[in-house]
């Protein structure tokens, strides 16, 4: 028996030692390409799997995608956790600058939520929403937990507006923050009133303004 189970915690390794690699790959292609230009083929030609090997791990490309947006949500909630639990307490301006700066070096997280989810999750099986979906719920816990701890005089109420106003606020962060010259030309051109942020400053002045008065 203990054999046996030494074999399933390796081959269970080996999994998802693969399941990483692929998402690895998709990361680097998605640092230059747009999500509709990324194949299965393209994935499996930067990895070490052949395309059908893929479907050992993953069912579709929207599955890695998701996978890789899972992924960046768990490294969101650990910078979180850590930042909350190495203080004690943390003023308002503190709270926007832990958010914002935990965001900033997640640049990644805020480009995969500008996709369109409605797309992304439909061609995903039920079984990897599920695992994405806990992510998530992770995430907004964490956020929660951060709110709890420094802001004790918010109620479950005032918490969870916060959450719910905040969370689809970042889907818009990345295409805001993130224009390419072609844009910024269009705009001009158009005669656009347009001001520029950095992804720290605007997730800054955001939180700052979305946290209520303290009582």
């Amino acid at each position: 028996c203990q054999e046996r189970g030494n074999v399933m915690t390796g081959s269970s390794k080996r999994s998802s030692a693969r399941r990483e690699e692929i998402l690895n790959a998709c990361e680097k292609l998605y640092a230059t390409m747009n999500f509709r230009e990324i194949t299965l083929r393209e994935i499996g030609e930067a990895t070490t799997f052949t395309r059908p090997s893929i479907y050992n791990y993953f069912h579709t490309k929207e599955e890695i995608f998701l996978g890789l947006l899972k992924r960046e949500y768990d490294l969101w909630v650990a910078a979180l956790e850590d930042a909350a639990g190495s203080r004690e307490q943390m003023t308002d301006e503190e709270i926007a600058a832990c958010i914002a700066g935990t965001l900033a070096q997640r640049q990644l997280l805020l480009k995969l939520l500008s996709t369109n989810h409605f797309d992304l999750e439909e061609s995903c099986s039920v079984e990897a929403l599920v695992d994405f979906k806990i992510s998530y719920a992770k995430t907004l816990d964490a956020v929660g937990a951060l709110l709890a701890k420094f802001r004790p005089d918010m109620d479950e109420t005032a918490v969870q507006e916060f959450q719910f106003t905040f969370f689809p606020f970042l889907f818009g962060v990345y295409p805001y923050t993130t224009l390419t010259d072609r844009q910024k030309e269009t705009m001009e051109r158009a005669g656009v009133r347009f001001a520029y942020y950095s992804v720290y400053d605007m997730i800054h002045r955001a939180v700052t303004k979305m946290l209520p008065a303290r009582s």
